[in-house]
């Protein structure tokens, strides 16, 4: 157990927006938010997941719907503390601990504000080890873990809860309440039991975060070049050198989609690469030729400082250095293929993991 402050907090800021591909929404606001929350209430408590009791319950918090939506309808401690009320009341005995749905982007701080605001530590795990863009991608669906009280809540005041049978389920229906709280709201889901904790959510993802921020941010551990400090620390693979060419975005369905086209610079001169993403960046192709794939982790970093660029913050012109990374090996499975894999997307593609897929072509 250890208490974090202020710089720990904006480390893991930083290395969530890494961890969240392109999606999880932008942790900038909720970072202040978060900053906000430490000022009022002191520092949040972070725990291992054996320091949980076996049958305490952990709520997960995290926001749901577009990014783009998300950077223009701020959140405020209203919906966190709702969404969580609405859950709570339907655990018996109340939540012991909170935990990230997803560690990716702001979705990774949510936690931190509902811990402080009701008294609760935050455990060091999450369920995806990323982001994804739909609510079954999870740890806790692959491994089948009971579906439980499933709450949201907009900046209005509404909420609701779903009771639904599986995760898929809980996707079909959340997903039109979502778009009728005006396509992104806040949600307590996946419900689980410290022991189920310890047996299906990825764990040390917390620390994760923090030690990615630190190698892009602190100058005695990246020692002026922030990317080499990523690649070190995360044996991340570095595709392309390049700058956006082109860009086509729309908010549908809940979702950011779209594409971007990133021209070689350099070394890379002559190569062009298309990303396609879901909230997500999930597929870069290079004509035929397949460089990384959803589950794996696909990030696209300013050249300069090697920090994460968000879906909704990509413009033309930027110059930015495309990576990929291994996602864990849980998504590497069978059914995470399944799941998460390029052909549930659509694409044409099989899964293949990115180290194979450097240097060879499909």
């Amino acid at each position: 157990m250890r208490y974090l402050h202020n710089l720990a907090v904006s480390h893991i800021a930083t290395g969530a927006a890494l961890l969240g591909t392109g999606g999880g929404g932008d942790p900038a606001i909720n970072l202040l938010i978060a900053r906000k929350a430490i000022e009022t209430y002191g520092p949040v408590k972070l725990i291992d997941v054996n320091e949980l009791p076996l049958d305490a319950w952990v709520l997960p918090v995290g926001g749901v719907g577009a990014p783009t939506v998300g950077a223009e309808k701020l959140l405020s401690w209203t919906e966190i503390d709702e969404s969580f009320a609405v859950s709570n009341a339907a655990l018996p005995g109340g939540a012991y601990a909170t935990m990230p749905i997803e560690i990716g982007g702001g979705n990774a701080l949510l936690p931190f504000v509902l811990a402080m605001r009701h008294g609760l530590p935050v455990v060091d795990a999450d369920t995806l080890g990323r982001a994804f863009p739909e609510m079954q991608m999870s740890s806790l669906a692959l491994d089948k873990v009971p579906m439980r009280a499933f709450s949201l809540a907009d900046e209005k005041g509404n909420t609701c809860l779903i009771k639904a049978s599986n995760p898929s389920w809980m996707e079909a229906l959340a997903r039109p309440v979502i778009d009728a709280m005006g396509g992104a709201a806040t949600a307590c889901a996946y419900a689980c039991t410290g022991e189920e904790v310890r047996t299906s959510a990825l764990h040390g993802t917390v620390s994760l975060s923090e030690r990615i921020g630190r190698a892009l941010m602190d100058r005695d551990v990246n020692r002026g070049d922030p990317l080499a400090a990523l690649i070190a620390e995360t044996a991340a693979h570095v595709l392309l050198g390049a700058k956006v060419v082109e860009l086509e975005t729309k908010t549908d369905g809940g979702f950011v989609r779209g594409g971007v086209t990133l021209a070689g610079l350099g070394a890379d001169n002559g190569r062009r690469v298309e990303v396609a993403f879901q909230n997500e960046y999930l597929l870069a192709t290079e004509g035929t030729s397949l460089l990384a794939t959803t589950p794996d982790l696909i990030c696209i970093l300013d050249r300069d400082t090697a920090m994460p660029i968000s879906t909704e913050n990509l413009r033309y012109g930027a110059r930015v250095t495309l990576i990929a990374i291994a996602c864990h090996p849980k998504w590497r499975s069978a059914a995470g293929i399944r799941a998460t894999g390029p052909r549930y997307f659509g694409f044409g593609f099989d899964y293949v993991p990115v180290e194979k897929l450097i240097g060879s072509t499909l």
